[in-house]
């Protein structure tokens, strides 16, 4: 029989607001912390409870600013030290994701190095929500538990009851994506082709696929811009669909995004609390991970199987 040892959960600064929801959807209250702060700016995170012999849940993603994902190594260390049995990361979002290969000359991969920061650190489990790219769990020396947030966008899809529905995958790379959410909900499907010659900038976009008279959802990972997003709905709407609509776990949202969305032809845009919202929006509707993380760190620490939270 494996060892059961006590559960407790944590979290950095910055996703204070999701892991007490997780915590109190498992049960529990969240494990007290601190943060002692220098004059400098230098900081460390500080255990104000035992954790000897303990299986830790540190929730935190890790979204700029850069000290997101330096306060996590730090807890996780801390924890380690404090003679932790296990230390599990709960990044509902990973930041420097998309830096998943070398696309250019004299470039870092960004994804690479965190995985090693992580697992040098001393990280026993990594548990998140869709990665950029499925093969950065391969970047990992440690077991990754990679949910996806179909398990609560699908159901939600079907509760508008949308008829003439299609699936919009967003880029050539989202169409795994998109042909799974079409799958699931028996819809058609399109693909938006862009020319991107630089970072967070969109050429050219074309979409392949008929969506004259149809119910457009648009699936991605993320909405960063959303430049991407807001040009396919124009051009959809321009192409006879009846309404776009996007779901994105990840809201990222930089720049004017948000004032964006509100000025654009798409009507709703459905997301996740794995990042906080800046601003709020009539047309951004939030919906939580919390139920889910839970029900995963549930069946983790208990030896059971998580395959059926799977969706996509």
């Amino acid at each position: 029989m494996p060892h059961k040892a006590p559960i407790k959960f944590f979290s950095g600064k910055a996703s204070m607001y999701l892991a007490d929801k997780i915590a109190k959807c498992y049960g529990m209250e969240l494990g007290k912390s601190s943060v002692i702060q220098f004059s400098d700016g230098e900081f460390q995170p500080c255990f104000d409870e035992s954790v000897r012999g303990c299986v830790v849940f540190i929730v935190q993603s890790t979204f700029p600013p850069t000290e997101n994902l330096f306060e996590l190594l730090l807890m996780i260390d801390a924890a380690k030290r404090a003679s932790a049995y296990k230390v599990v990361a709960v990044i509902p979002y990973l930041g420097f994701a998309r830096q998943d290969r070398k696309d250019k000359p004299r470039v870092s991969i960004g994804a690479k190095l965190v995985a090693d920061l992580l697992s040098k650190a001393g990280v026993s489990r990594i548990m998140t929500m869709d990665l950029h790219a499925d093969q950065i769990q391969g970047f990992f020396d440690v077991p990754v538990d990679h949910l996806y947030a179909s398990a609560i966008f699908v159901p939600y899809i079907k509760k508008m009851h949308l008829d003439n529905l299609v699936i919009a995958a967003p880029d050539m790379g989202g169409t795994k994506r998109a042909n799974a959410y079409s799958r699931f909900l028996n819809s058609e499907m399109v693909i938006c082709y862009k020319l991107r010659k630089k970072a967070n900038f969109v050429d050219e976009i074309t979409i392949i696929g008929d969506v004259k008279e149809k119910n457009v959802v648009i699936v991605d990972d993320m909405i960063d811009t959303a430049g991407t997003m807001l040009l396919a709905a124009d051009l959809m709407m321009q192409s006879g669909a009846r309404s776009v609509r996007a779901v994105a776990t990840h809201p990222v949202l930089s720049g004017q995004a948000v004032d964006k969305i509100e000025k654009s032809a798409i009507s709703e845009v459905v997301v996740t609390d794995t990042i906080p919202l800046k601003q709020k929006s009539d047309k951004i509707k939030v919906l939580t991970v919390a139920d889910l993380f839970a029900e995963v760190i549930g069946k983790v620490y208990n030896y059971q199987s998580i395959s059926s939270t799977f969706i996509v």
